[in-house]
């Protein structure tokens, strides 16, 4: 190799090192500025229409609005016969010593599929991420963060790249609120019947109550699921679907300075989307009705009890209230004959029967078919 191809090719490496790393650091800093810059959008969950959107491509850290990828996958493996909510799983020393929130697993000890579901959608369990991800992906979270990426390739989440199970802190992991509604349709449409999971008010885990944290759950009418997202890095993230006359919308706000500032955010904007659609506004209500729920099982529960609960819309700090649905309709047991738990079905809950396939929407909006990683 001649001495002046050599020395081309050193200075070429050293090029492209620093312009990775410039890159790598610019993007980085570009994506945390973006904490008060509000992206969102809204979509009709039948259509899939754009109702309302700002600045809903700019790629965002997703905090834990990831679980709902990795619940994604996980009734994906249980609608196919995979996994069964009741199989057991084993917690790692890795999985037990996330961050919180957490359930405080042991390492060496055993969650179920469903109970890991529930702390993800009441709790936003970081460990019980971690082992259902594990689990899911033969044993290695990162194997999974991968199935995950590719998963959401397939969904047409082009914005989007996952680095583990739980959304805790990963320079490398992002998304768009455009990206997340995609998400939360194809929850809503290809797993409807484990949508009622996110409406959960609350689980019993080893005699301890796990409440709910999801804010719009009884405070917004017709709101029944999906999920809460918060780090400092991410800002205040929520995805919400709610359902009245029939029209289901889908919420997408990342990015707030406050869990009042994204959830009056959110409102608002599904109040206008819905007024859009031709539904006439509903009065919210300003304390929360009770709720019943009860719970017991081998794991999910040591002891049987039922729980009242009556909570206000404060959501002035990270660690949110838990929060019940409104308007109870009926109860239904989650996985009969298990008694896991028995919780409160908002009526609306019923209109996702009515979605349409994913086959069955053009999708106009949003064609671009980019891969980045």
């Amino acid at each position: 190799m001649s001495r002046l191809f050599t020395t081309r090719f050193s200075r070429l490496r050293v090029t492209a090192t620093v312009g990775l790393c410039v890159g790598l650091g610019g993007m980085h800093a570009a994506r945390a500025q973006y904490v008060g810059q509000v992206s969102s959008i809204v979509i009709d969950a039948r259509t899939g229409a754009v109702l309302s959107q700002q600045d809903s491509d700019l790629r965002r850290y997703p905090a834990s609005l990831t679980k709902l990828m990795t619940l994604y996958l996980a009734f994906k493996a249980v609608s196919t016969g995979r996994v069964a909510l009741n199989q057991e799983m084993p917690v790692s020393i890795h999985a037990a010593s996330m961050e919180p929130s957490k359930l405080g697993l042991r390492p060496g000890s055993q969650i179920t599929v469903e109970q890991a579901v529930l702390a993800l959608v009441t709790k936003s369990a970081n460990d019980a991420a971690c082992a259902l991800g594990e689990f899911l992906g033969g044993g290695d979270e990162t194997r999974f963060a991968a199935m995950m990426t590719r998963e959401a390739g397939r969904l047409g989440m082009y914005d989007t790249v996952f680095r583990n199970a739980s959304g805790l802190p990963n320079p490398e992991q992002m998304t768009s609120a455009r990206d997340l509604a995609t998400l939360a349709r194809h929850l809503i449409v290809d797993y409807g019947e484990y949508y009622h999971y996110f409406a959960v008010p609350n689980f019993y885990f080893h005699g301890r109550d796990v409440p709910n944290h999801d804010p719009m759950l009884g405070a917004y009418p017709g709101a029944d699921g999906l999920k809460t997202g918060y780090t400092d890095e991410a800002g205040h993230n929520l995805v919400t679907s709610a359902v009245r006359d029939n029209v289901r919308l889908i919420g997408v706000v990342m990015g707030a300075k406050s869990n009042t500032r994204r959830n009056t955010t959110m409102a608002a904007l599904l109040d206008t989307s819905f007024e859009a659609e031709g539904v006439a506004p509903v009065a919210r209500p300003v304390t929360r009705p009770l709720l019943l729920a009860r719970a017991g099982g081998r794991s999910a529960a040591s002891r049987r009890g039922v729980m009242l609960a009556s909570a206000r819309l404060r959501a002035s700090t990270a660690d949110e209230v838990a929060e019940a649905p409104a308007i109870p309709a009926s109860y239904t047991r989650l996985r009969r004959g298990h008694g896991t738990v028995v919780h409160v079905h908002p009526a609306p809950v019923r209109a996702h029967v009515h979605l349409v396939s994913m086959g069955h929407v053009a999708h106009t909006t949003h064609v671009r078919a980019k891969s980045r990683s």
